[in-house]
């Protein structure tokens, strides 16, 4: 199973530990387009200040964040479980997995990256200010760049079995996940549902996200997509299943809500 996550915006910064080295990340494929972009990303917060602010939608209040990226090859990195914080992030909870929980993080989980293009759990990196819709000096718009190599590599991972694709639209962008895999694709909307009527709200629908995917860790890895609403089904949510609507594009698996 293939579980694709979005990064968080929010980050906590390793406090103390060795530099970043991307020949040590996974998805090695990824390493000539994560130098390129790390290299423009560099150069961007080490200039003028205001012109990176705007490029990186950094306030004046943010200059930490500026100055993390002008440094990024030098400061501490940790692993990206610890790094990317968040409402996603805490419902899921990596420090309260159980040991077998936590390895099947380290397998099943991808994490889509403005910098890095997919991560795994386990990989180290730094605290970044990067986001999807940035259009980098010399470089262009991050989706252009990274669609073709993450597409490549999804299709390369991902070669058997489900793929639950939990990602925003701005981080699906950076490399949808090609129409070939599409009729074992699920994409999962979070639904709040009041008074006979539905409605996505974003924070809820993180969270949410979050507890979903700790449960699919202690479950069994579904077969099939029906067999990944079953799952979720006997972990309590309620779901509704609906298939592609035309060849090339993916299951939608809603799950709806009452509390927020």
């Amino acid at each position: 199973m293939l579980i694709l996550l979005p990064p968080s915006e929010g980050k906590t910064p390793a406090a103390r530990g060795r530099s970043l080295a991307l020949d040590a990340l996974s998805f090695p494929d990824l390493t000539p387009t994560r130098q390129v972009i790390a290299d423009a990303l560099v150069r961007l917060a080490g200039g003028p200040a205001a012109k990176a602010r705007a490029a990186l939608g950094i306030s004046a209040k943010q200059i930490d964040e500026l100055q993390r990226d002008a440094d990024l090859w030098n400061i501490p990195i940790a692993p990206a479980s610890a790094v990317y914080t968040g409402v996603l992030y805490d419902a899921l909870g990596f420090p309260t997995l159980s040991a077998a929980a936590r390895r099947r993080a380290a397998s099943d989980i991808a994490i889509a990256s403005a910098l890095f293009g997919l991560l795994r759990v386990t990989d180290h990196i730094p605290a970044y200010r990067l986001s999807a819709d940035t259009t980098l000096p010399r470089v262009g718009r991050l989706a252009a760049t990274w669609r073709e190599p993450v597409q490549h590599e999804l299709a390369t991972t991902a070669k058997r079995g489900v793929i639950l694709d939990l990602r925003s639209s701005s981080y699906v962008g950076l490399g949808p996940v090609p129409a070939a895999l599409a009729d074992r694709t699920a994409v999962a909307r979070v639904l709040h549902e009041k008074a006979g009527k539905r409605s996505v709200v974003s924070h809820h629908n993180k969270a949410t996200k979050g507890r979903l995917v700790r449960s699919l860790l202690t479950e069994a890895r579904p077969r099939a997509i029906p067999d990944l609403a079953g799952a979720l089904e006997s972990a309590g949510y309620r779901v509704e299943l609906a298939p592609p609507t035309k060849d090339g594009l993916p299951w939608t698996i809603d799950v709806i809500v009452r509390e927020i």
